[in-house]
């Protein structure tokens, strides 16, 4: 399992990174037509890949990075039955909405973020619904749990509520600069009030998220997931570091009222979710019933099997 910790934390750095050098890209390098006319054969070369795929290649490491922690924190089972539903309902919704705009609107997607599916929706989109969706949501259940224990009937559809809410603020403060941007990655067919977004969007993020993460829970067993305020901090930081990406991105384009509502909305109360964690498992530590290996050596959640 230590292999997996190291693997897992490899593809997290490798994420942020890419993320800072996509910012440095968008945010100084494309503005700047000079600089890139300045730049070396090799530094042209490294420019054009990143512009080519930049964007494919930090979804994908935040992707792999936290498949690998929901497999070796949660278990084969309880990672896949939430990857499954996050991608495949999220990607239904996207080309729904790429199709006849509803739930989000009428918008469609540009070049930047990989092969379509159907030609309308980039494969990585309904990935990055995924490993920010389970962010999300880990922070809302666990952190609700040591708030809530005993009442499942309470804490399950709240937390279900919040994630979503957590995963919606994302879009707050992603949306308007990635589809506003010097090179953007979407556009907006029929512009909306909230800085170019129809607020209908939002209402299809939360509805979105609702769905897929509502179908995880019912497939998860009920007890309580025992995590760790440790086991928590990956979430976190996955989730606070493509926030951090959003707001750069947003505050370089001149929004600032979206990073505002994403910093109330997403950043205060995932903090907050996470310092209420148990410092330690609230329940023993039990192996999940899941071909993975479990040693003492790495802290698993303790899920009981039904």
């Amino acid at each position: 399992m230590k292999q997996l910790a190291i693997v897992e934390r490899s593809l997290l750095i490798g994420h942020i990174v890419s993320m800072v050098f996509g910012l440095a890209g968008l945010l100084i390098v494309v503005p700047n037509a000079e600089l890139i006319a300045n730049l070396p054969e090799i530094g042209q070369t490294v420019f054009q890949w990143s512009m080519a795929g930049g964007g494919v290649a930090y979804m994908l490491l935040g992707t792999a990075a936290v498949a690998v922690y929901a497999f070796r924190i949660l278990g084969t089972r309880h990672a896949l039955t939430f990857m499954l539903p996050a991608i495949f309902l999220s990607l239904s919704s996207e080309l729904l909405g790429t199709s006849t705009g509803f739930p989000f609107g009428h918008y469609r997607y540009l070049s930047g973020l990989g092969y379509k599916v159907a030609g309308l929706v980039p494969f990585t989109i309904p990935l990055s619904w995924f490993y920010l969706g389970i962010c999300a949501y880990l922070l809302a259940r666990v952190g609700l749990e040591s708030r809530l224990q005993g009442a499942t009937w309470l804490r399950l559809p709240v937390a279900i509520a919040l994630g979503s809410l957590l995963l919606t603020s994302w879009d707050f403060v992603l949306d308007p600069a990635m589809s506003q941007t010097t090179v953007p990655f979407w556009i907006w067919e029929q512009p909306g009030a909230f800085f170019g977004m129809p607020y209908q969007n939002f209402a299809g993020w939360l509805a979105t998220g609702i769905v897929f993460m509502t179908v995880a829970t019912f497939l998860w067993p009920k007890q309580p997931l025992a995590l760790s305020r440790q086991q928590l901090a990956f979430p976190l930081v996955v989730y606070l570091s493509n926030l951090a990406f959003s707001t750069v991105m947003s505050l370089g384009s001149g929004f600032v009222v979206p990073v505002l509502l994403g910093m109330v909305t997403g950043v205060g109360p995932a903090i907050i979710l996470y310092f209420i964690a148990p410092a330690t498992p609230n329940l023993p530590v039990e192996p999940v019933n899941d071909p993975l290996p479990l040693t003492v050596s790495e802290p698993v959640a303790a899920v009981s099997a039904k």
